[in-house]
């Protein structure tokens, strides 16, 4: 794998119009897993391929589980009410063929809130119902998490995870030549494509700054949906290939999704 510069995919935020969302991500993680190509095989078009990594001799693929709250979720243009929801993304790690794109796959989401009909209904989206609930402690003052909990009720993808933090523990992100990269790589997809409820293709985009990620350590870990399709087994899942974490960061995302042909 090439060496990648995190500044090389930096750019001014796109003015938002029309429907376009503004929200805050509280207590944002990245929980990612390692596992053999294979079991991805079907979950998505052949446009897409699979950015895989290089861990111990062997190709890997990565998924992430990417659990937040979202806070002050409003729009991006007009005065309009915010709102608080818990919710949590599947992703798989994606190139696309056609622009040659880092972006991600996403299985689904699970979402805390009255307001799923709209993506749901409206769009079509993979989004799916759950209760979802966080008990954390940051110390501002050491700036690190000393407790991190979340657990999510629901028929889709029910989820259970603890992580915790150390001061200044240091991101390690095997398989990438170089920080830089994993964190290209890790959290910096600004596209998400997906199979539609109806089955079409469809896809959005977000817009954020510079993530500032801290590492984290899994405690322990039970995501359902995981284990129900096969891709990351109950053991596999309490060792991660790394867990990234911020307290609070700000995405715009632009609506309505596309449909692809």
């Amino acid at each position: 794998m090439e060496s990648l510069a995190l500044k090389d995919y930096l750019h001014p935020r796109p003015t938002p119009a029309g429907l376009d969302v503004l929200c805050k991500l509280q207590h944002f993680a990245i929980i990612t897993y390692a596992v053999d190509p294979s079991r991805f095989e079907g979950l998505f078009p052949s446009r897409f391929k699979l950015d895989t990594i290089h861990i111990d001799g062997e190709d890997k693929a990565l998924i992430s589980v990417v659990p937040f709250i979202d806070v002050d979720f409003t729009s991006a243009v007009y005065p309009f009410p915010k709102f608080t929801m818990g919710q949590t993304n599947y992703r798989i790690y994606i190139i696309d063929t056609v622009t040659n794109e880092r972006c991600v796959w996403f299985l689904g989401t699970t979402l805390d809130s009255w307001t799923l009909c709209v993506p749901r209904f409206v769009w079509n989206l993979p989004w799916y119902s759950g209760k979802v609930s966080f008990d954390c402690d940051y110390d501002e003052s050491h700036q690190i998490y000393r407790k991190y909990k979340m657990t999510t009720e629901a028929d889709w993808a029910p989820a259970d995870v603890e992580l915790s933090q150390t001061k200044d523990a240091e991101i390690e992100l095997p398989g990438f030549p170089d920080l830089q990269t994993g964190l290209v790589y890790l959290t910096h997809p600004l596209a998400g494509f997906y199979h539609r409820r109806d089955g079409k293709l469809g896809t959005y985009r977000v817009w954020h700054k510079q993530l500032e990620v801290s590492a984290a350590i899994l405690k322990s870990a039970n995501f359902g949906l995981l284990s129900k399709l096969g891709l990351v087994r109950l053991e596999e899942q309490q060792k991660t290939h790394s867990v990234l974490i911020e307290p609070i960061n700000e995405f715009t995302i632009y609506l309505p999704p596309k449909v692809l042909k």
